[in-house]
């Protein structure tokens, strides 16, 4: 097995304030997730923290495009320097967020050392961008857009380098069953399959099929993004926008474990888990076993 390196991504530079006067409190999964051990039950080594820039809208206003677009356009080669420099290593990264911003981060390092895929575990494609909606704002909603060269170029093409991914080769996984995005994505080539379709064909199927997909010789290896949103909200509430329908933790599970425990699959980042939303600290308890299931010997 390759050396598991920890790295704390805690931006949430992407998400609007859940409140006026206040700014998401995704910026604590990484500590909430140390708390809980997922270092030490990794058997992972330590990777450090990339400090994001402060958040700070400013006077942003609507159609202004994406809110703090300079701090993340800063944060993201920060990031991605952290990330290539493991993956060239033969280390797997695993980056905890945070908000869904970071995958560019992951996604500009990828780009850097040559043409890779992504598997994205998400409640929503976060497939936002101006040719489709005139909402634009929040990058932790665009993520995928701009990774895929829609959006503003201080974000889709940072260093000359978008898109830093092509469309044929992303994996989307655990969209709700009546996501809108999924015509737009279909006709773009973009492979999708719903929470509805998981329980249908089988999550542990789905993923084994979406690996081999994802391992052929064009393509260096992939990335695993997963939100935590894409578990139901009776078992994991403490997110900014929770989706009725979701996986549950054993489906998770079934479905995360052969995308990380693939040779080719070079690195996981998790994100969006808010503790200030989880008093009780249960839907973190579940998180955390679910990752540090999906690394464990089966």
């Amino acid at each position: 097995m390759r050396t598991v390196v920890i790295i704390d991504a805690p931006s949430n530079l992407g998400l609007r304030p859940p409140a006026p006067g206040t700014v998401p409190g995704c910026y604590k999964l990484a500590g909430a997730l140390r708390e809980r051990g997922i270092l030490r039950r990794l058997d992972a080594v330590e990777g450090g923290v990339v400090v994001p820039p402060r958040y700070d809208r400013g006077d942003w206003k609507e159609g202004d495009g994406v809110f703090n677009a300079a701090a993340i356009a800063a944060y993201t080669p920060q990031l991605a320097d952290r990330i290539e420099r493991h993956v060239r290593a033969g280390d797997l990264p695993v980056v905890l967020g945070g908000d869904c911003s970071i995958q560019l981060g992951a996604s500009l390092a990828l780009r850097r050392i040559g043409r890779f895929g992504l598997a994205a575990i998400d409640a929503s494609a976060d497939f936002r961008h101006p040719g489709n909606s005139d909402r634009v704002g929040a990058a932790g909603g665009e993520e995928l857009a701009l990774a895929t060269g829609r959006g503003q170029r201080d974000l889709s093409d940072i260093e000359g380098l978008g898109p830093y991914l092509r469309d044929e080769d992303v994996r989307l996984f655990g969209m709700r069953d009546e996501d809108e995005d999924r015509s737009e994505l279909g006709e773009l080539g973009i492979a999708t399959v719903t929470v509805g379709e998981l329980r249908q064909w089988g999550a542990d199927d789905v993923a084994r099929s979406a690996v081999r997909s994802l391992e052929h010789d064009t393509l260096e290896g992939f990335w695993v993004h997963l939100d935590a949103d894409v578990l139901d909200p009776a078992v994991m509430p403490a997110v900014d926008s929770p989706d009725a329908d979701g996986l549950h933790p054993d489906e998770l599970l079934a479905l995360l474990r052969p995308l990380v425990r693939s040779p080719r699959c070079v690195g996981l980042n998790v994100t969006i888990y808010d503790p200030d939303l989880d008093p009780d600290g249960t839907a973190g308890d579940v998180l955390t076993d679910v990752v540090v299931a999906a690394f464990a010997e089966s």
